[in-house]
């Protein structure tokens, strides 16, 4: 939505008590950076994927209090591309008002770097972008939340309206602070909203802070930490995908890593409800480890798919498959319940099964669209949220 030429008469500074779901906001020469990782651990571990990935804003959203019925949004957004592949559709900002889905825009122009995985070289280029305005609001006072696009940097420049905007009071909703994959950041979803673990958290009437890194959800120590020291009532921590596809550990290291991550967490939240979540239904890495890799044929035909390059006979050896982390995360959880009665586990096959990826097949074999991202959500909601669930209220 392009806005016209009648300036809006107020501008309201964006700073830590409109935007929500970041753990660090960042100057720059063009506004505001929401990240997903404190300054400190993002120059000690300055991986490149983790470095894109966490600052891609999932489950961040701009929200406040007001009554104007015009509300408009100037931000630069950075997407990336790979060389030879279609570029992916414009980051979709999704606007609610108390609670429900209203609006959506995306930002036209902006920066775009285009990776070559051939050369490791990466081309960025630049377009003016364009402010987003959303007209015909209700004529009422009502908390707007604007939720930012999950795969696309966001520099937020300048929020206007045509009434005053304050920041949202407390709603009396507790924090839920999750972790997982590409699949937990949104991978394939069509909106930010549309996300499972956001949708999951508007079912369940809590307030997200995602720390769903796409391809980097490792079991590193420092997230860990940050978990540890990232105020919440409920933690969640989706394990598997990324150890197989990345071919990261052996079971034999695995393990302790596994027991290492929450022991982290329980130092800050020695009773909180935590919530281990195996993985998904993934056809190419049930019974197949890593390394996971492009799908050359695929890709020659201009779409992105993935595979499984590993060999299962090599199980016997400590490599890792999906079916072996699901077995061995729920022996670890039983046995951590023992002395831990607000730990939680719950199989990944209940939210995604064999069954549901017939039905809906993963578009590249490893991330779920939109109908399944909300199956998924709808699934989590009720089994964690509701009666009987870890997040219960």
């Amino acid at each position: 939505m392009t806005p016209d030429a009648t300036p809006l008469p107020f501008s309201t500074p964006l700073t830590g008590a409109l935007v929500r779901g970041a753990l660090d906001l960042e100057d720059t020469p063009r506004g505001l950076l929401p990240h997903r990782l404190p300054e400190g651990v993002r120059t000690r571990h300055a991986d490149p994927q983790l470095a894109m990935v966490e600052a891609q804003p999932a489950g961040v959203r701009v929200a406040f209090r007001t009554s104007a019925t015009t509300i408009e949004l100037s931000c630069v957004p950075t997407r990336y591309a790979y060389a030879g592949l279609p570029e992916r559709p414009l980051g979709v900002h999704d606007l609610l008002v108390d609670g429900e889905l209203v609006r959506q825009a995306r930002v036209p122009g902006g920066d775009t770097v285009v990776m070559d995985p051939a050369t490791g070289t990466a081309v960025r280029r630049s377009v003016p972008a364009e402010a987003i305005r959303f007209t015909d609001l209700p004529e009422r006072e009502k908390d707007v939340e604007l939720w930012l696009p999950h795969q696309e940097v966001t520099e937020l420049v300048e929020l206007r309206a045509d009434a005053p905007v304050a920041p949202l009071g407390d709603r009396g909703r507790r924090t839920w602070l999750h972790h997982g994959s590409s699949i937990s950041q949104g991978s394939n979803a069509t909106s930010p909203t549309a996300t499972w673990v956001v949708a999951a958290s508007l079912l369940g009437g809590v307030d997200l802070a995602n720390l769903g890194f796409g391809g980097s959800m490792l079991l590193d120590p420092f997230t860990a930490r940050v978990m540890r020291d990232t105020p919440a009532d409920l933690v969640s921590v989706k394990i598997g995908i990324n150890l197989v596809n990345a071919d990261l550990m052996r079971l034999r290291a695995f393990t302790p890593a596994v027991h290492g991550f929450l022991d982290t967490i329980r130092d800050g939240h020695p009773d909180t409800p935590l919530l281990v979540v195996s993985p998904l239904h993934c056809a190419i890495h049930e019974t197949t480890p890593g390394p996971g890799a492009f799908d050359v044929e695929a890709l020659a035909e201009g779409r992105v798919a993935f595979r499984a390059t590993g060999d299962p006979a090599d199980l016997a050896g400590g490599r890792l498959t999906l079916a072996v982390i699901r077995a061995e995360l729920a022996r670890v959880v039983a046995q951590r319940a023992a002395t831990d009665p607000h730990l939680h586990h719950l199989d990944g096959l209940a939210l995604f099964g064999e069954a549901d990826e017939r039905e809906l097949p993963l578009p590249d074999r490893l991330h779920p669209d939109t109908a399944a991202h909300r199956r998924i959500a709808e699934r989590f909601a009720g089994r964690v949220f509701g009666a009987g669930g870890a997040f219960e209220p």
